[in-house]
């Protein structure tokens, strides 16, 4: 049974738990999860030998830290993971701050002490209400952070304004014994910046010209965007110093990594076929774009970019199952009418602004095809050699009539066949990523023909 008071917590909590930092009680559980082997950062995927060695060190040193990198690398979540390095639940005096019932730092902790003694009420605090994140934005200010004097309590109280009674505490106080995340750093104004440093270096600040001593127990973690240093603000030189790890995220090095955390992160209707052959297309989209000279690479190009387009991509599968009959499997088509998912995420240089979003999202599908074909080294010359004699092919969205068309290419259903094994659907799927790679690599053109009712069809040549 839980302890309800300082003296039940006394007899029944081990005292040395009480007197651990937040920083040291993260320290010694991410210690015993290391000693066991257990998934440090459960869901963060293609950091194994990068991000996670330095937070590891990081934790271990006992430091601030600081993740640095572009949009959708996962820097959120990895700092929401960091309650699993908490306890389960901590005791407290029922106080605003969640005092230490062995070192309170609130005026109302310490009153409480001397009242109640060893009969002063305790709650438990879970490791979820530990964590606080706050988005930094440039009309952030001190008050929002550390707290304003309320003039309403001092007059209640009696006491001056230079008073902790007075102070209607702001964020970072009320994350004391816990964790306090600030999202894009750089976004604060420099005076934020300097309160946030003095308050946990010195544990004082001044608030509205009054020096306020607040001595907190807080683990301070931060991301930003590189970007953000020239184009929106910079972290001053003082805070920047005291942050004791700056650790470099990126994004997923190879299209098996990728297509694992949208595999993850994406929603995918029960009965949906996503093969192998489409999700890592949707992968090599994010990675031509990454690379594309149209696409502004210092923006980066978010991850979500591929989570969004493998829904679209699952949901188009589902429609035309639903319209057309047969079995919802996704098929390159599919990464077409995702357009909505690539367009919305790309931020364009002048000559991709020219050209137009929808424009550049084409031809990056096109690439990303072409990426992933030579992974299965299926034999294409006879389908090269069939266009190359002038001939046509219009592919129906039907799978039915899609499968009968294939049928007129030599050896195009046999390379689906070799990639999919059977099945209409699949071996629809399969084909069709087998043109539409073989256009990627640039043997073969292709065009789009108009839309008639509910059908789309798309004609293929040399």
């Amino acid at each position: 049974m839980k302890a309800r008071t300082l003296g039940e917590l006394k007899r029944t909590y081990p005292m040395e738990k009480l007197r651990r930092s937040v920083k040291d009680e993260a320290r010694e559980n991410l210690l015993e999860k290391l000693r066991r082997k257990e998934p440090l950062f459960p869901g963060i995927h293609g950091y194994e030998d990068t991000v996670i060695p330095a937070l590891v060190q990081a934790i271990l040193a006992k430091q601030n830290f600081i993740l640095l990198g572009t949009r959708g690398q996962a820097k959120s979540r990895i700092l929401r993971s960091l309650t699993g390095l908490l306890d389960e639940e901590i005791p407290a005096l029922a106080t605003e701050l969640r005092d230490n019932p062995l070192n309170p730092i609130s005026p109302e902790g310490k009153r409480l002490l001397e009242e109640a003694e060893d009969e002063a009420p305790i709650v438990w605090v879970r490791r979820e209400e530990r964590y606080v994140e706050k988005l930094a934005t440039p009309d952030t200010t001190v008050a929002d952070l550390l707290g304003d004097m309320d003039p309403i309590k001092a007059a209640r109280r009696g006491t001056g304004l230079a008073d902790l009674e007075s102070i209607h505490f702001g964020l970072l106080p009320r994350a004391n014994r816990g964790i306090f995340a600030v999202n894009e750093l750089a976004d604060l104004a420099p005076k934020v910046q300097v309160a946030l440093f003095n308050i946990l270096e010195e544990g004082d600040v001044q608030i509205r010209g009054y020096p306020i001593r607040l001595p907190l127990d807080v683990w301070l973690v931060f991301t930003a965007n590189p970007q953000d240093y020239t184009a929106r603000g910079r972290i001053v030189t003082p805070l920047k110093d005291r942050i004791g790890s700056e650790i470099r995220t990126h994004y997923p090095r190879s299209l098996e990594e990728g297509a694992r955390i949208s595999a993850q992160e994406a929603f995918l209707p029960e009965g949906v076929e996503v093969p192998e052959w489409i999700r890592l297309a949707v992968e090599a989209v994010a990675f031509a774009a990454r690379e594309d000279r149209r696409v502004d690479q210092t923006a980066g190009v978010s991850q979500r970019l591929a989570i969004s387009l493998l829904e679209l991509v699952a949901a188009s599968a589902e429609r035309r199952a639903l319209l057309l009959g047969g079995r919802p499997v996704a098929r390159p088509l599919d990464l077409y009418l995702g357009l909505p998912a690539i367009t919305g995420k790309l931020e364009l240089e002048y000559e991709g602004e020219l050209q137009g979003a929808e424009k550049v999202a084409k031809d990056l599908i096109q690439r990303a095809f072409g990426m992933v074909l030579p992974r299965y080294r299926l034999r294409t010359e006879p389908i090269v050699a069939y266009f190359e004699a002038g001939n046509l092919l219009t592919l129906p969205e039907d799978p039915k009539a899609a499968l009968e068309a294939m049928g007129e290419v030599p050896g195009l259903l046999e390379a689906a066949r070799e990639l999919a094994g059977t099945g209409p659907e699949r071996l629809v799927s399969a084909g069709e990523f087998v043109l539409e790679g073989l256009v990627g690599r640039r043997k073969l053109s292709r065009g789009e023909t108009s839309y008639q009712a509910a059908e789309r069809t798309r004609g293929y040549g040399n």
